[in-house]
């Protein structure tokens, strides 16, 4: 069972987001939340019965810099020049550093080896390292600062050693 302050919780996340539409299941309990614009309803359901709750209208600063936020690119649809792609293990906020103060643990032309933290993913109030797994130079970072990511989602593209 979800406890009110996780929901809100991910209300507030996924509403800073692009993401229109969110999914999770836990010990038998599925909460699905949904933006205005492509539905309105928050919902957890949980057998037999299936609550409902109705997530406030976004405030208007929060809806236009929701509006306003560029489009996460594109995915490439296979690697080029015998690239490696590191991808997500998880869903959750992508971070560059350790922290708003300090630089990017890599960027195009960083040397990274296979313990190499390369970024932080941030999932439910947890941190969790993520490393290169693979020697090599880095070519492109495919995502931004603060970004929300889904499982396999291609983070990075490394040219392999």
């Amino acid at each position: 069972m979800f406890k009110l302050n996780e929901i809100k919780e991910l209300i507030k996340l996924i509403d800073q987001t692009s993401v229109h539409e969110f999914e999770i299941e836990n010990e038998g309990t599925k909460l699905a939340i949904r933006k205005p614009g492509k539905a309105e309803t928050v919902f957890v359901q949980s057998a037999p019965a299936i609550p409902t709750y109705t997530a406030p209208a976004a405030e208007p600063a929060a809806a236009a810099a929701a509006a306003a936020a560029p489009a996460a690119p594109a995915a490439p649809a296979a690697p080029k020049e015998n690239l490696h792609q590191i991808v997500s293990p998880m869903v959750g906020t992508f971070y560059a550093a350790s922290t708003p103060d300090t630089p990017p643990y890599v960027a195009p032309g960083s040397k990274v080896t296979e313990k190499s933290v390369v970024c932080i993913l941030e999932a439910m109030k947890l941190m969790n390292e993520l490393e290169a797994e693979i020697r090599g130079e880095i070519v492109e970072v495919l995502v931004q600062n603060g970004q929300l990511v889904e499982y396999g989602q291609p983070l990075f593209t490394v040219r392999p050693e």
